[in-house]
This record gives structure tokens, C-alpha cells and sequence, in this order.
């Protein structure tokens, strides 16, 4: 009797010390286990919130230069499909859409920004990619939006694209898809590189050559408003020159690719809207990546337009049928789950 009564005088001990925290910090640990608890509910709570499918993984999203619509919106997306979906997203800085087509293929990235053109090219071994040949391992994504041939100026009396002749005219970085929309537009008017004085250089240098009236002139394909001209706009007048249509009519003949649009005059706060040709920004994905982590892209996007639209002017032009509209390369098996459940048939490859 004596053995259980002392058993039982340990027993109480020993609880009475577990309770008082045995540390004589005055914190219970049923207190601290009682948030522990709390805290991990919280935390399954959040993530049972999350939409799309399990199993996403990590995904390196190429976009273009620190001061293009490409990283900004990028950015943005990245962020919400990371959110509210399985998988993850970190948008980063290149050298545009040939850069991101390379990287790709180089295994240094799984998803990507490209123009519509340059995806043809790279996808059919023409133009960039004639010398070093055809990148086919990648899949269509979904095309976001319309990207404008802007061709920026602070010379008000560069006022058509003829004018260009003979002038300092940057065509764009090296492997960017902007040279070749330079020399499209300048074909159209029967100049060439020949008819110019070249530079070659990317959107926040273009600007920073302008302000510094090192050219005169610089072609960006990019979506209006975009923030290298924005920020050139704020310090000082910004002329963006037009394409006729009788010129634009010209260009479409022989680069059907492109689409004849117009940027309105409060994009830069220009005297009037500017007639111009755009092509589409697509994202593009390695043929590996998982059919899990482009659906979760797909809907971190289409299931949350409104943030993003509030975070970015162009979440406003984010359109399921138009993202539905690539032609020139087929969708991955991700996309066309994710389309197909919205009642849209896109070719799979």
C-alpha cells in the first residue's frame, strides 16, 4: 500500500512539473502546445486554400529586361500562380525572347516569355535560329497579351518611319526578336539596315540613349505602357511614330504573324493614337515539365484576373479565348487539361 501511494506521489511530481513548464519561465506548455497547435492549423489551413493540381514543383520563369513589360508583369504573375497554387514560380531577368528559347533548351529554365514571331522561328529553324537550328522540345502555353512595334522618339520631326533614314536607330539587343520587327517596318518603306545608323541595345538602354541624345530613334516591342518609355515620358516630351495602313496593308503580306493595332494617346500622353503592328507574347514550357505545374501556371493566372489586373494594367487584356489562339506551335498536355475544362479545344502536341 505504501509502494502505490508513493508511486502515485511521484506520478503527481512529475505532472506538476510538466504543467508549470519546468523552467520556471511562467509559460505553461499546454499553452505553447495550444498555439503550436494553432499555428499548424493555420498553416493547413492556407495551404488547403490553394487551388490546381498537387504535386507542383519549382519552375525558373524567364521574362526579359528589368525595365519591359515582360519582367513586370512577369513578376506578377509568378507571384500569384506561386500563391495559389502546388507549384512555384520565380520570374528573372534575360536577354529576351531568343535568350529565353536558348535557356531553355540549355535546361537553365523551364517556362518563358517569347514573341509570337520568334517562337515560329525558333520552332521552324528560320530567322535567329537558321545558323544554329530549329528548338522544338517546347510547348505552347497560352499567349497573354498584345505587344506593340513602338518606335520611340524625342525628335518631334521624325514623324513617319521614312524620316528614319540615315538616322541613329537602335534595333533592338542582340538575340532579342526586336531587330527583326525593326526590319520588317523599315522593309515595308524599302529601307533596310544599310539605310541607317544601327545600334544594338535593350529597352532601358535605348531610353537612356535617347535621353542623352546619344540616337534618335529606337524600335521596342513590348506591350503599352511599358516602363522604359514611362520613365523617359516623365522627364521628358515622348513621339511615338506611326505605321500607316497603307504601309502596315505591306507589312502583313509578307509577316502575316503580325496584327495591325493602334496604342492610345494616354499610354504616353501623345498628341493622338498611334497606328502600329503588334505580335503576342506567349509563355512557352519545356516538353518535361509536368503537366501538374503548366495547368497550376494556367489557372494561378485565369482564376485570379482581378488581382492581377489590379496589380498590372495588363491583367485587364487577359482573354481564355486569345491565351486559346496560338497556331504556330502546339499546347503542352498542361494547357490542354487545364483549356479543355473551360470547354476551349487548343492543338495538342
Amino acid at each position: 500500500m505504501k509502494k502505490s501511494v508513493k508511486a502515485l506521489t511521484a506520478i503527481g511530481l512529475v505532472s506538476a512539473m510538466i504543467l508549470s513548464g519546468c523552467g520556471g519561465s511562467g509559460a505553461p506548455t499546454a499553452t505553447t502546445a495550444a498555439a503550436s497547435q494553432d499555428a499548424t492549423t493555420q498553416a493547413q489551413a492556407a495551404e488547403a486554400v490553394k487551388g490546381g493540381m498537387e504535386g507542383g514543383t519549382s519552375l525558373n520563369f524567364t521574362t526579359g529586361g528589368d525595365q519591359g513589360t515582360y519582367y513586370g508583369f512577369g513578376g506578377v504573375i509568378a507571384g500569384k500562380v506561386s500563391e495559389s497554387t502546388s507549384t512555384t514560380v520565380t520570374a528573372i531577368t534575360s536577354g529576351g525572347s531568343q535568350a529565353n528559347v536558348e535557356a531553355m533548351d540549355a535546361g537553365d529554365a523551364q517556362i518563358g516569355f517569347v514573341q509570337s514571331d520568334v517562337e515560329a522561328y525558333a520552332y521552324n529553324g528560320t530567322r535567329l535560329f537558321e545558323e544554329s537550328g530549329k528548338v522544338d522540345t517546347f510547348s505552347t502555353v497560352c499567349d497573354l497579351y498584345m505587344e506593340q512595334v513602338q518606335i520611340v522618339t524625342l525628335d518631334e520631326n521624325i514623324k513617319t518611319v521614312a524620316d528614319l533614314k540615315g538616322k541613329n536607330v537602335s534595333i533592338g539587343a542582340p538575340g532579342s526578336g526586336v531587330y527583326f520587327n525593326a526590319m520588317d517596318v523599315l522593309s515595308a518603306y524599302g529601307l533596310g539596315e544599310e539605310d541607317i545608323k544601327p545600334t544594338f541595345q535593350s529597352f532601358g538602354d535605348s531610353t537612356e540613349a535617347l535621353q542623352d541624345g546619344k540616337i534618335d530613334a529606337a524600335f521596342l516591342t513590348a506591350g503599352a505602357p511599358t516602363t522604359a518609355v514611362t520613365s523617359l515620358a516623365a522627364t521628358k516630351p515622348v513621339y511615338l511614330v506611326s505605321i500607316d495602313p497603307e504601309h502596315v496593308a505591306k507589312l502583313l503580306e509578307t509577316s502575316p504573324y503580325y496584327t495591325e493595332t493602334v496604342i492610345p494617346k494616354d499610354a504616353y500622353n501623345t498628341a493622338e493614337d498611334i497606328n502600329t503592328v503588334a505580335v503576342g507574347a506567349v509563355v512557352i514550357a519545356n516538353d518535361d515539365v509536368s503537366e501538374a505545374d503548366v495547368y497550376n501556371f494556367l489557372y494561378g493566372i485565369y482564376e485570379n484576373v482581378d488581382s492581377i489586373t489590379a496589380a498590372h494594367a495588363k491583367g485587364a487584356e487577359l482573354n481564355l479565348d486569345f491565351a486559346a489562339s496560338v497556331t504556330a506551335v502546339p499546347y503542352h498536355p498542361g494547357a490542354v487539361k487545364y483549356f479543355a475544362e473551360k470547354g476551349i479545344t487548343v492543338p495538342a502536341k
